[in-house]
């Protein structure tokens, strides 16, 4: 997710290779400077950011490691002004979300994915439709909702969103529903009208966070429009939206301290679950490639629970890992969205998210193929790979259409894939494993 930045910060990093040596300092300025405007962090933010960096290496000495901490604590710095806190739910449920944003910013979309993760910390959530602007934008909510398994309000009979938003609390508080998301409507363009109606809906809502979704694909131009819905309507946060896209990061970066109000969530994928909270610490961890092992254990212990983990691990150490276990993992792996994100969690593992940003779960064809193989096994099969002699791996070939060749292949793989996790599964294994990952490269930063 913050691959452009992360070369940014580590080709800089590089540079510094001695001890109190004040050109490998300046060299690794430059390459900061340059890489991070390259990225569309505003000038202005590069500009504080390099001179707090020169200052504080330069007051510890220079090295390496002063130039590490010394950057880290600038970051922190940089990404916390505006406040950084998690969600906040009200006292007196329920918790009312009023989502704006222009249009085409992702908002909708957004809307669904901050009900999945609502959803995933055991909330009942409600949505609304008060967008009655967009002709698409009920359907798509529709769709929205059905899919991800969370209640709709719409009310096609009532002519405005103040009515909407209205009736909408009312089966809230009767309903006994833990949060509200109002889906707002949005324009190509800031114009009075749009500030109007989303002044009404505010007033009627009494929402406890205004959240702004930005489209990161706009660059700079999302901190501005951020900026003015600020200053007009009043906002408790932004969400950036689309930022495994086309977009080179940088707006992350500078968002906070020039709207002045804390970045909560980005949107990094199509998939509901592509939505994470926005902690400046950890997201420093990230940048600088030490990973997010808090981050991704959060989002593990949402689609795993700890029962099923306790199961699957000892089935591993015994080495009776089968093919309705890999499935049952494929499922799981597919809620926690993209693999990409997934990477950029794991220390030293950075740098590869962007080698598998197009890898996807559901639409790999390896792993549609090995499904399919799956589906033709018999229950006995698939608990026992061992029964799989030849003239069982013809008839599963004719039934999955494939060759005898690729199940062969397919099989293999997977019992390969059984003794490595078997051999990663204890203490030692694990510090195999770690080391393994250390040598595949990534930041190469060390703590």
């Amino acid at each position: 997710m913050f691959g452009t930045l992360t070369e940014s910060f580590t080709s800089a990093i590089n540079k510094i290779r001695f001890y109190d040596d004040e050109k490998a300092l300046s060299k690794a300025l430059i390459e900061l400077k340059k890489n991070l405007l390259r990225a569309d962090v505003n000038h202005k933010v590069v500009k504080e950011l390099i001179e707090k960096v020169e200052i504080d290496t330069k007051a510890n000495g220079i090295g390496k490691d002063q130039f590490l901490e010394a950057l880290r604590k600038s970051l922190n710095q940089l990404l916390e002004i505006g406040g950084s806190r998690g969600f906040i739910f009200s006292s007196n449920p329920p918790t009312v979300i009023l989502m704006t944003g222009l249009q085409g910013s992702g908002k909708t979309t957004t809307t669904g994915k901050l009900a999945t993760y609502l959803k995933n910390k055991q909330k009942k959530v409600l949505i609304v439709a008060a967008d009655l602007q967009r002709l698409a934008a009920v359907e798509q909510l529709r769709q929205i909702s059905a899919q991800i398994e969370v209640e709709l309000y719409e009310n096609e009979s009532l002519k405005s969103p103040v009515e909407v938003v209205k009736a909408a609390l009312t089966k809230a508080k009767n309903g006994i529903y833990d949060v509200v998301i109002i889906d707002t409507a949005g324009r190509l363009a800031i114009d009075n009208e749009l500030m109007d109606e989303l002044e009404a809906v505010k007033n009627a809502a009494n929402p406890d966070e205004i959240f702004y979704v930005a489209d990161s694909l706009t660059g700079q131009d999302a901190i501005r429009t951020a900026s003015a819905f600020k200053e007009k309507i009043g906002i408790d946060g932004v969400i950036l939206s689309k930022y495994d896209g086309d977009s080179k990061g940088g707006v992350a970066l500078g968002l906070s301290s020039q709207v002045q109000v804390p970045l909560r969530f980005i949107g990094h994928g199509e998939k509901m679950q592509d939505l994470e909270v926005f902690l400046p610490e950890r997201i420093v961890n990230r940048l600088m490639g030490y990973g997010d092992i808090e981050g991704l254990a959060e989002k593990t212990a949402n689609i795993i629970d700890e029962k099923t983990a306790k199961r699957l691990t000892q089935k591993i150490k015994k080495g009776q890992f089968n093919f309705n276990d890999f499935l049952e993992q494929m499922e799981s792996m597919k809620k926690m969205g993209s693999m990409s994100s997934i990477m950029g969690m794991i220390p030293g593992m950075g740098n590869m998210s962007k080698a598998i940003k197009d890898f996807d779960f559901e639409n790999s064809g390896e792993l549609r193929n090995i499904k399919a193989m799956v589906s033709s096994m018999t229950l006995k099969e698939r608990e026992n790979p061992d029964l799989l002699n030849n003239s069982r791996k013809i008839r599963i070939a004719k039934g999955c259409g494939l060759t005898p060749v690729e199940i062969n292949k397919m099989i293999k793989q997977f019992k390969n894939a059984g003794k490595m996790a078997k051999k990663f599964s204890g203490p030692k294994g694990m510090k195999d494993l770690q080391a393994m990952m250390g040598q595949m490269g990534g930041a190469g930063i060390p703590r």
